[in-house]
């Protein structure tokens, strides 16, 4: 019986496969899928089974989820193609035998008014229904900010429309290690984990964090949710996807996105990773 952990290919899914190994996971016991193998051949030539699943195309998962144990389900990125994708991976997940789905729905999914909240809670439900489940309620990325420290430090301001709200980040490492754990340990059906980083910030002050880090003055302007989503979109950012982050920062700024659960630093068994430390690993 595997591990199977979906979309290994990426940010998430390939740490998260990098976690079970350090913690021990005969590479023959985990099973790392990807829509595109080629994405992953690396894995396989560690001794990692390496599968093609494409939810989309539900004939490939029976193959794909055969043999498995514990299933991470990580949630897929297209918002209006979501539910049906989740939905036709937890058939398959049942149809094979699976004794444990772990879901990578998103922080205070059951209360939170964002325009991602009603695909993740449509899963949870889904998935709950059918399978004894966990939920990895993940909070926001530290990486969200990170990757765009070039641009920051370039026009000198961080920009965002989350006013003072608290936002309890973590990184993806710090989420995989956390699904690791989950996957490799016992007691954990029936949980909904709201995970997020010990140390919760404002925007203002993760431009603080970053004047101290680089030297350079850097401030947070602070613009109305529309005209966010629009500077998004200048900036390249697909419309779509501009307007779902536009939106994650409004939620932002009602608190929706701070969690003082303790759950991930729990998990892990460690502090989560400050927004300092992961300023110092981003400008390296």
């Amino acid at each position: 019986m595997s591990i199977v952990v979906t979309a290994a290919s990426g940010n998430l899914g390939r740490l998260t496969v990098e976690a079970l190994l350090t913690r021990g996971v005969p590479a023959s016991e985990i099973v790392a899928t990807s829509r595109d193998i080629s994405r992953i051949k690396d894995f396989a030539d560690r001794g990692v089974e390496v599968r093609r699943a494409d939810f989309a195309e539900p004939d490939s998962l029976p193959a794909a989820f055969e043999g498995v144990d514990k299933l991470l389900l990580i949630s897929t990125t297209t918002p209006s193609e979501r539910v049906a994708n989740h939905r036709r991976a937890i058939d398959a997940a049942v149809v094979a035998g699976a004794s444990l789905v772990a879901f990578t729905s998103m922080l205070h999914a059951d209360t939170s008014t964002t325009s991602l909240a009603p695909t993740h809670r449509a899963t949870e439900e889904y998935v709950r229904e059918r399978l004894p489940s966990v939920m990895l309620r993940n909070g926001w990325y530290l990486e969200n900010y990170t990757d765009r420290l070039p641009q920051v430090l370039r026009g000198g301001a961080l920009v965002g429309a989350a006013g003072q709200g608290r936002i309890s980040a973590a990184t993806r490492a710090d989420y995989a290690d956390a699904a690791a754990v989950v996957l490799t340990t016992e007691g954990h059906d029936g949980t909904a984990y709201e995970l997020g980083g010990d140390e919760a910030f404002t925007l203002t002050q993760l431009a603080a964090a970053i004047s101290a880090a680089t030297g350079k003055r850097i401030g947070y302007t602070d613009l109305p949710v529309d005209e966010f989503a629009r500077v998004l979109v200048d900036a390249g950012v697909p419309a779509e996807l501009a307007h779902v982050l536009a939106d994650a920062d409004r939620a932002m700024s009602h608190d929706e996105m701070f969690t003082d659960s303790g759950d991930l630093r729990r998990l892990i068994g460690r502090p989560t990773t400050t927004p300092a430390e992961a300023i110092a690993a981003a400008l390296r």
